[in-house]
């Protein structure tokens, strides 16, 4: 086979490789690059009196986003999603980190426990959430069968619900990040510390967090950027008490037709989002996000 066969096989190898990926190149640009061009330009056009919008080119969207009202509200949801990111972590690392020196069976066991509750919709998962918190509910029941309350708790409709389903809801992530990232670590190197003089809690530090810090960075990542639009359990936990960046949104787009400031607040919700990805990446070196590949 000569050198100019060579080439035309090439050529046709590579022509058919990009005839198969053709199609997903195409779904990414009509679906996911159309939209988000699309959103980009309706930030910047006017809201039109009654309906729709106006092909009239301002920054009035984003000046707006920096009236107290909507600053409050971006306070507010980076406030709620950094607490609720520090208490998933608190309950998601160890419980990942233990997991990937579980067993192979046992591994499996757990893991098809943490998959089972995705089995059903979150709504339905949230409804079971206000059955516990509600007045006379099982929480307040069994507090007071233990005589640890005397009158049933107000817990429903306020800021602690809205924390909890916060935490039911994404700790899962936290923990197969953590789980993805313990799993790839040499515990060797821990038993080396040891063996060096180390103590357990030293040998963790140095060795064990230090090599499962990209999985904690993937856990925080994908646990504080869904915390600020999840406005159903805002909604639902929270009674409308707690409006976050995605309630505000949703209100926009639905009840004040002002789709335009709508979409300037996605686009800078996923600015944040873009900053916290490079965030992640320039502190931990990784370019994956641990426990989604």
């Amino acid at each position: 086979m000569n050198a100019g066969e060579t080439r035309t096989r090439r050529r046709r190898g590579t022509r058919a490789a990009s005839l198969a990926v053709a199609p997903l190149y195409a779904f990414a640009l009509l679906f996911v690059v159309g939209p988000l061009v699309y959103m980009v330009i309706l930030s910047f056009l006017r809201r039109a009196e009654t309906w729709g919008v106006v092909r009239e080119l301002t920054l009035e969207n984003y000046a707006h986003i920096l009236e107290p009202v909507y600053l409050k509200t971006f306070y507010e949801s980076l406030k709620l999603a950094s607490l609720t990111t520090l208490l998933v972590a608190l309950l998601g690392y160890p419980f990942g980190y233990f997991m990937a020196r579980l067993s192979r069976r046992w591994k499996q066991r757990v893991m098809l426990l943490l998959m089972i509750p995705f089995w059903t919709s979150s709504l339905i998962r949230l409804y079971g959430w206000i059955i516990v918190f509600r007045a006379n509910g099982v929480l307040d029941r069994l507090l007071m069968a233990l005589g640890v309350v005397q009158a049933p708790l107000k817990l429903l409709y306020t800021y602690t619900a809205v924390v909890a389903g916060m935490v039911y809801a994404l700790v899962p992530f936290m923990i197969f990040s953590v789980y993805s990232s313990a799993e790839k670590l040499d515990w060797q190197l821990v038993e080396a510390a040891r063996d060096l003089g180390a103590t357990s809690f030293q040998a963790f530090l140095t060795i064990s967090f230090r090599l499962t810090m990209p999985g904690l960075l993937s856990g925080v990542v994908l646990t504080f950027i869904p915390s600020m639009g999840l406005f159903f359990i805002a909604d639902l936990l929270g009674g409308n008490k707690v409006v976050l960046v995605g309630n505000l949104i949703q209100e926009q787009l639905m009840k004040a037709r002002n789709w335009p400031f709508a979409a300037a607040l996605s686009v800078v919700l996923m600015i944040l989002t873009s900053l916290m990805i490079g965030l992640y990446r320039r502190v931990s070196g990784v370019k994956d996000l641990e426990g989604l590949v």
